[in-house]
C-alpha cells in the first residue's frame, strides 16, 4: 500500500470505524434456537494480495478482516470469502443482509502510460446473501465510490459449501463483477484528450459485466479458539474492458487475489 493509499484510509478510517462500530452493536434479529444463551465472535485478521487497481497487472498487499457472530449451538454462519468488510444487521431464516464497505487503491499517472490518475476510493453499499440449503449459497452485493473512481459496482456470487460443522469448511463457485459506465471509462476508457497527450489510441469502455471468476475459499479449526483461513480467486475481464488499449499496454486480462488469515472466536461457550 503506497503513502498516498494509507492517507486516504486514514483520513476515513474515524468515519467508517465508528458507523461499523454503531451497527455492529445493534441486535441483529435471528429467530430463537437450541442453547440460545451461547454467544460467540470469530475475528479472522490477515494479508490479502489484490490488483493494485481494476484492469492492473501489478499486485496490492491490503488487509483481510472478517467478524461473524454466532448465537445458539448452529456453527457460524457461511460468508464468501471474498466479500468486502461487512457487518450483519438482519438474519432471518434464509436471508442475511447488512451494509459492505471496499477499498481501490490509486491508478497513478505512470501505472497507465500518463493517463488521468484515479484517486484512491473508498466505496460504501450494501450486500444480501441467500442460503439454498446447507450447500448451496447466493449472495450479492453493490458498492458506490464516495470519493475517487464516484462510481457504481458490485458483484454476484453463488457458492457450493461441504463443512463439518465449525472443524472445517470449503466453498467454491462462480463470480460475476459488474460495473457501471462511469466506473468503466474512469479504469478502461482513454478520452481523445488522453489520448492526443499520451499516443494511446482513444477507447470507450462500456458498464455492464466487467469479469467473470471462480473463488475458492476454505477455513480449518485448529482448537475451540484458534483457526486458519485462506482463499484464491481469479477474474478475467470481459468486453470492452479487456480489449481497452489501458488493459493491453499496461495491464492484464487476468486478474489474481487472495489472501490467509488466523481466526480467534471470543464469547462464552456451552460445555
Amino acid at each position: 500500500m503506497s503513502t498516498v493509499e494509507a492517507k486516504t484510509l486514514f483520513r476515513f478510517w474515524p468515519r467508517i470505524s465508528s458507523a461499523f462500530a454503531a451497527l455492529a452493536l445493534v441486535p441483529v434479529p435471528v429467530e430463537a434456537q437450541d442453547g440460545e444463551g451461547v454467544r460467540e465472535t470469530r475475528v479472522t485478521v490477515g494479508p490479502r494480495l489484490v490488483p493494485g487497481f481494476p484492469g492492473a497487472e501489478g499486485m496490492s498487499l491490503r488487509p483481510y478482516v472478517d467478524v461473524s457472530r454466532r448465537r445458539g449451538d448452529e456453527p457460524f454462519p457461511f460468508r464468501p470469502p471474498d466479500e468486502s468488510p461487512s457487518v450483519v444487521v438482519y438474519r432471518r431464516g434464509d436471508i442475511t443482509f447488512g451494509p459492505v464497505i471496499g477499498f481501490v487503491g490509486k491508478r497513478h499517472h505512470d501505472d497507465a502510460g500518463g493517463l488521468d490518475a484515479v484517486l484512491s476510493t473508498i466505496e460504501a453499499g450494501a450486500f444480501v446473501r441467500y442460503s439454498l440449503g446447507p450447500h448451496v449459497h447466493l449472495s450479492a452485493e453493490a458498492r458506490q465510490g464516495i470519493n475517487g473512481h464516484k462510481a457504481l459496482t458490485g458483484m454476484i456470487r453463488a457458492d457450493y459449501v461441504a463443512r463439518d460443522g465449525d472443524r472445517w469448511l470449503w466453498s467454491i463457485g462462480p463470480r460475476l463483477t459488474l460495473a457501471s459506465g462511469r466506473y468503466a471509462e474512469r479504469y478502461f476508457g482513454v478520452t481523445p484528450r488522453e489520448a492526443a497527450a499520451t499516443g494511446v489510441p482513444a477507447w470507450r469502455a462500456d458498464g455492464g459485466l466487467l469479469a467473470a471468476g471462480a473463488v475458492v475459499g476454505a477455513r480449518r479449526q485448529l482448537s475451540r479458539r484458534w483457526g486458519l483461513f485462506g482463499y484464491a480467486k481469479y477474474d478475467r475481464l470481459f468486453g470492452t474492458a479487456a480489449d481497452s488499449p489501458v488493459v493491453d499496454l499496461f495491464g492484464s486480462r487476468d486478474q489474481w487475489s487472495g489472501g490467509v488469515g488466523v481466526s480467534y472466536v471470543f464469547g462464552r461457550h456451552r460445555q
